[in-house]
């Protein structure tokens, strides 16, 4: 089989290739073109700026965990490389915000690919009214923002435990 079997040629002659004329189009083509697309649409999103500021892949950054149990809500944040003084934590109206600052330590023109990240970066989380902001602590350790909330003595009170029903 030779590489000119392998072109789609028009049937009619087999000189001229099969360009798209509305309706015949060929079915492979139209494939291609559907994967593509497909594909563009999927990333569409990474690397264009976020309604928060500048983060790595238009995702959420610093990445969180957050833990909860009856009497606080305990979140980490990873920030590592970033000076603690950078780095500020607001807590309003239910609405805890993370923000700050990685800058270059050096400008070198040579440097040709980095993945770390540089730049501004703000995180919002909604942590409900449950909270006792008088008694919010913050602490930084090891490029790791620990951020404790204590729930309020009404928030701990409303607790209710449900039974789950484990017949089938």
């Amino acid at each position: 089989m030779s590489v000119r079997d392998l072109i789609p040629w028009s049937r009619g002659s087999s000189q001229v290739p099969n360009v798209y004329r509305g309706d015949d189009m060929d079915p492979f083509l139209s494939l291609h073109r559907n994967d593509n697309r497909l594909f563009d649409e999927v990333f569409r999103g990474f690397g264009s700026p976020s309604l928060f500021g500048d983060t790595p892949f238009n995702g959420a950054w610093p990445h969180v965990e957050i833990e909860e149990n009856d009497n606080e809500i305990r979140i980490t944040a990873e920030v590592p490389g970033t000076d603690p003084d950078a780095v500020e934590v607001l807590l309003e109206d239910g609405l805890l915000t993370l923000r700050g600052e990685n800058k270059r330590e050096t400008e070198d023109k040579d440097r040709r690919f980095s993945e770390r990240y540089y730049g501004r970066f703000e995180r919002r989380l909604v942590v409900g009214r449950q909270v006792d902001e008088d008694k919010v602590t913050a602490t930084f350790k090891n490029g790791l923002l620990a951020v404790t909330l204590p729930k309020t003595e009404k928030a701990r009170a409303n607790v209710k435990r449900i039974k789950i029903d484990r017949t089938k």
